[in-house]
């Protein structure tokens, strides 16, 4: 069934369009703009480019998804083959199914989003025209990951990415910006090394670099010992990026030093490459071998849960100077750890969980980030011990609706039934209960038990964050000394109150609602009607995971 009927060849031009076009309109934003398009402010100029672009990819995306075919989401849809490195066997091959069109749409609308939210408050830093070239470079290598169906494409997609989201962070960052960029780079790049090895293995010893071929031979054309050691070499390397405890600690550096935007990609975007490798390539490729190090990938992702929590549960405690931002960063390995523990039951079950928590932490965390960057932009500090400590009656008594979007993402966060949050971590923690055949049953429920602490923990934190934050410690303004008082940047908005009273903050503005509604309509969306989900993954998990097998 589809929504709209699209012949092949136009579904083939979308999802070329789709992963082509913000890499030529990155090329555009550098250019000069014609002179009717200048306007007075060329950096506006350029910035409404940003908006027409992601905008169009956004269209052109919805609209591949309406002409898919929900009645076959095992298969791959709007493919095109065309071979492009004949010595090596590399083709062009690019792809949809069940499994990344989600994917490919939550890319396609964060940076949208992004652009939106941009052309309104553009982070302090070099030209708008770099900036907006960037993030284009971004969308483009990010949306070739999901749509590529060779593993050497694969690869350069993934390492697309690096290079501008490391200037995203060095010249568009906060403090400690070149540091954080620094650490980023370098450890994805030596986990891209190891991966690539990992690949360049498989395909040599396959014949192949196709990746729908070797999902279908399922492991058969390769060795239990060729397959341990590129599982454990392509591992490390998507554990980088998912992050993975113990690989994790450039994350918390780059998304404190990182622009809002860049935050929000971050999250919302780039870690879902290393778990989406880890389903299209891992799992239906080296079975043998992900079976071999599925207990040691479960440990590592309860290890994850729990530490991720405990981070936040101390950035969250009263007088620890925590940065908001740091305290969501750190959250996030901790949800990414759920994703991972799915993934390491190798059951249908478990992966759909690991696929929905991934879309609903990209809706989520997103939010998030995005509303922590506009509470900096306001009080002029991320820190919590001010914004609760000198914020008075806080954000609930100084800009209602913003606190009340916090509280909503925070305990959509938690997992809250209802909201998309609660069934990526509900499926995996029932993919632990019951693992694939062969994986020890008591290790995975006492990883499944683990996980469900862990989920405890992440209540614990949130609403500690909710109640500091947007209830403040109501310490009267007028009675704090002037050095606790909050800084709070010359230019943001205040609107004046009764005497004796905490200044106003400017509450949700226009453009920021036009940015953030859709995620939380969407969060909404999602956790009532999880279907509109699982509905597409199911049937591509079921055949992943049985490969070729009848």
């Amino acid at each position: 069934m589809t929504v709209i009927d699209i012949s092949p060849s136009v579904m083939q031009f979308l999802l070329a369009f789709i992963v082509v076009a913000p890499l030529l309109g990155a090329v555009a934003a550098l250019l000069p703009a014609p002179p009717g398009l200048r306007g007075k402010n060329p950096g506006q100029a350029v910035l409404r480019h940003g908006v027409t672009v992601t905008g169009a990819v956004l269209i052109a995306a919805i609209v591949l998804a309406t002409g898919f075919d929900h009645d076959q989401p095992a298969t791959m849809q709007a493919t095109t083959d065309i071979s492009w490195i004949p010595a090596l066997g590399v083709r062009i091959h690019l792809g949809i199914d069940g499994i990344s069109l989600p994917l490919l749409l939550l890319t396609a609308l964060l940076t949208f989003l992004c652009a939106l939210y941009s052309y309104f408050k553009l982070p302090a830093g070099p030209s708008p025209k770099a900036f907006i070239a960037l993030v284009l470079v971004l969308e483009s290598g990010t949306l070739a990951t999901f749509a590529v169906l060779d593993l050497l494409l694969f690869f350069l997609a993934f390492e697309m990415v690096l290079i501008p989201m490391y200037f995203l962070i060095a010249r568009w960052g906060g403090d400690q910006r070149r540091a954080a960029a620094w650490k980023f780079i370098l450890y994805t790049l030596l986990g891209s090394v190891v991966m690539l090895l990992g690949l360049l293995l498989i395909g040599l010893k396959s014949g192949t670099f196709d990746m729908v071929a070797l999902a279908t031979d399922n492991g058969r054309g390769l060795t239990t010992s060729v397959q341990v050691i590129a599982v454990l070499a392509i591992g490390v390397g998507l554990a980088v990026k998912t992050p993975m405890w113990p690989l994790h600690s450039w994350l918390p550096d780059a998304h404190t030093a990182a622009p809002t935007v860049g935050s929000v990609l971050l999250a919302g975007v780039l870690l879902k490459m290393g778990t989406y490798g880890f389903v299209r390539i891992l799992l239906p490729i080296a079975p043998d071998g992900m079976r071999t190090f599925a207990p040691y990938l479960a440990a590592f992702a309860v290890v994850g849960i729990v530490y991720g929590s405990l981070a936040c549960l101390a950035l969250a405690r009263n007088g620890a100077k925590g940065d908001l931002k740091r305290l969501i960063a750190y959250s996030s390995v901790g949800h990414m750890g759920f994703v991972l523990l799915g993934i390491a039951t190798m059951t249908p079950t478990g992966v759909n969980g690991a696929l929905f928590a991934n879309i609903a932490h990209g809706l989520i965390t997103g939010l998030l980030f995005f509303l922590v960057g506009a509470i900096k932009d306001r009080y002029g500090t991320a820190d919590l011990d001010t914004l609760a400590g000198a914020t008075g009656a806080a954000l609930y008594g100084r800009a209602p609706r913003l606190g009340a979007l916090l509280a909503f993402a925070a305990v959509a966060s938690l997992g809250l039934p209802g909201l998309a949050g609660f069934w990526g971590e509900m499926l995996t923690l029932f993919g632990a209960y019951s693992p694939a055949e062969g994986l020890s049953r008591p290790a995975f429920r006492t990883f499944m038990a683990i996980g469900a602490f862990g989920t405890l923990l992440t209540a614990a934190y949130m609403l500690i964050v909710v109640r500091r934050v947007c209830m403040g410690e109501h310490t009267p303004h007028s009675q704090l000394p002037p050095d606790d008082r909050t800084p709070r940047p010359a230019d943001a908005p205040v609107r004046p109150t009764a005497a004796g009273s905490p200044p106003q903050l400017a509450d949700i503005q226009t453009y920021e609602a036009a940015a953030w509604t859709p995620l939380a309509a969407l969060t909404v969306l999602a956790g009532l009607w999880p279907a509109i989900l699982l509905g597409l993954t199911d049937p591509a998990v079921q055949k992943l995971l049985a490969g070729g097998k009848p």
